[in-house]
């Protein structure tokens, strides 16, 4: 075991070096989405977005030129946004974390793990920036999970599909975990395209966004049906609180204006202000952690859910 420490750690170090360097090129392409004059690979350098000026290799190493330059751009001196170095940090943590887990003995989980991780990444502020979620995230996740699965089948360890597929001699191949990936992408789009068609008909309006539907169909590839269902569990639990918070947080908002101009604190006309302001909020974020959680920790999750069934 002492023998092993050293090198998990620094595996688990080697990969949260590499995803911070990853985190950048998701800078890139959470930056340059939605716009019609670029594209990932054009411009191929990248350049400060107020005064357009090219950036040299030493303006552009993750976080570390953040720091050198005071968060602020070399040439023309304007602050960079917290979120660049926000991103390559949360990338760098979640890849030091997939690896950690997994272990440098199955790295091919922890190299699934990583990828899928950074794609939420993009997701995430992607629909934080523009209210959709990528289908190169979401379609593409859905095409790629039955190849990852059939490569990396210990991505379904713990599906119950993949384990009753594998029948007495409990051994999970290629077909058995492809065979928990179909499942899963079809029970995780299924489930919440139904939520959503119930909810228009409940409320008379879009309820659910089809992005949300594909990104969880995505997740199903990759966790399976039962991981699905549990990352959106998660995700309807944060989305709840994050709502209710935001809500009260315009009402309070609205509050405070409405006395400043000398009218009196209306607490009916300030919830109503706080729960239209705060119904703009994507569910995207929500689902990709509840996703993140799912993947990184599903062995646990389907432990503890079996302990009380």
């Amino acid at each position: 075991m002492a023998l092993e420490a050293p090198s998990q750690l620094a595996f688990a170090l080697g990969a949260g070096l590499f995803g911070l360097c990853v985190g950048s090129f998701l800078n890139v392409a959470i930056h340059r989405y939605g716009r019609t004059d670029q594209t990932v690979n054009h411009p191929r350098r990248s350049y400060c977005p107020h005064c357009n000026h090219t950036l040299g290799w030493t303006e552009n190493l993750p976080l570390a030129s953040f720091l050198m330059q005071g968060g602020r751009c070399r040439h023309c001196r304007a602050p960079i946004s917290w979120r660049y170095p926000l991103v390559e940090v949360l990338n760098a943590g979640l890849w030091l974390l997939a690896a950690w887990l997994a272990g440098p003995q199955q790295w091919p989980l922890a190299a699934v793990h990583c990828t899928a991780l950074s794609a939420l990444l993009v997701a995430t502020f992607v629909d934080l920036d523009h209210f959709e979620i990528p289908d190169g995230v979401s379609i593409g996740g859905m095409l790629v999970a039955p190849l990852a699965s059939a490569l990396v089948p210990a991505l379904h360890a713990e599906s119950l599909i993949a384990r009753s597929a594998a029948g007495p001699h409990g051994e999970i191949g290629w077909w058995e975990a492809g065979l928990a990936s179909l499942a899963g992408i079809a029970v995780g789009a299924g489930v919440l395209w139904l939520i959503g068609k119930l909810g228009k008909l409940a409320f008379g309006k879009e309820a659910m966004g089809f992005g949300d539907v594909k990104l969880l169909g995505a997740a199903g590839g990759f966790v399976g049906p039962g991981g699905a269902m549990v990352a959106l569990m998660l995700a309807s639990c944060l989305g709840a609180v994050v709502g209710v918070a935001n809500v009260l947080r315009f009402a309070a908002l609205s509050s405070g204006r409405a006395r400043r101009r000398g009218r009196g604190a209306e607490l009916a006309r300030a919830l109503r202000v706080g729960r239209m302001c705060g119904s703009y909020i994507p569910f995207g974020p929500a689902l990709a952690v509840g996703i993140g959680i799912a993947l990184l920790a599903w062995n646990e999750l389907a432990g503890w859910i079996g302990s009380r069934a």
